[in-house]
């Protein structure tokens, strides 16, 4: 049974960053449908997902088309209970789905204000007391979670649904240099260090598609998750591995890392792997072996 997805720009789409995760965390099997914001092509792409207006848009095996993302969220929790994404305790289940609803329709200023931007991090940012508000809001209701479960680094304990809808405010905090208290800090990070959530930024740096209709007119300054092991991509090889770690096809494009050459069989499997290494299992196996 697999899935059909249609996302936006890794670097700037929040919703798509959603519904991805969700299938990439609970290993959902889906085809991944690509579109880019602000090109001609933008309203074509959509025709097939009809009546969807913007991304994300999911096609379930049935065929029906959810085109929102509390839909997607609320059909792929239906669709398959056996999946961990909303906490099993009654109390802790209610409140999860109270989360997920107001970060669907809430925190407008936040949204508005500081839009995510996953290429770089913005300094000298200065929050309105509307933008104060919602973090204070989030933090609070963030808060409230950790108290259901009694453990973390989630907010329900394990990773769940939750999770997926609130990865973008993390990364609007620590693009915006939001200042926050601990536990809210400790929760941003746990985001910004998850493999999952790397490989989806590093697919938006291997793409380097930059949308002036996100920027501010502030200073830039180098996004602040991990620190990415130093990689370049080099003309030729030889390298070490003569078929790529993702497919397995012949290698045809390479990277240097650590003095190192290795090979995979596109630009796209070899860009998306120096923009952040250790966001890729398969490759870091390779590397480690």
């Amino acid at each position: 049974m697999t899935y059909d997805l249609l996302i936006g720009d890794k670097s700037y789409s929040s919703w798509s960053l959603r519904a991805w995760l969700l299938f990439e965390r609970f290993d959902i099997p889906v085809n991944i449908h690509t579109t880019e914001f602000y090109q001609p092509g933008f309203a074509e792409d959509l025709k097939p997902w009809f009546p969807a207006a913007t991304v994300p848009a999911v096609r379930a095996p049935s065929g029906a088309v959810w085109t929102d993302s509390l839909a997607i969220f609320e059909g792929i929790i239906e669709a398959h209970p056996d999946l961990p994404l909303l906490p099993h305790n009654p109390k802790a289940r209610s409140a999860a789905r109270s989360l997920i609803a107001e970060m669907h329709s809430g925190f407008m200023v936040l949204r508005s204000d500081c839009p995510m931007n996953l290429r770089h991090a913005w300094q000298g940012f200065s929050p309105s007391e509307a933008v104060l508000r919602d973090i204070n809001r989030i933090s609070m209701l963030w808060d409230h979670a950790r108290s259901l479960s009694g453990r973390g680094p989630w907010l329900f304990g394990d990773y769940g649904a939750v999770d997926a809808f609130y990865a973008p405010i993390a990364a609007r905090i620590a693009g915006y240099g939001l200042l926050v208290d601990q536990a809210t800090q400790a929760y941003v990070s746990a985001h910004l260090h998850d493999p999952a959530f790397r490989r989806w930024r590093a697919m938006g740096e291997a793409r380097d598609r930059t949308l002036s209709e996100y920027d501010k007119d502030l200073p830039q300054g180098p996004w602040t998750g991990p620190k990415a092991l130093v990689a370049q991509p080099v003309a030729a090889g030889p390298s070490e591995n003569d078929k790529c770690p993702y497919s397995g096809d012949p290698v045809t494009h390479f990277l240097k890392l650590d003095g190192r050459v290795f090979g995979f069989c596109n630009k796209a499997c070899r860009d998306k792997t120096c923009a952040d290494p250790e966001a890729w299992p398969t490759f870091m196996k390779l590397y480690q072996s």
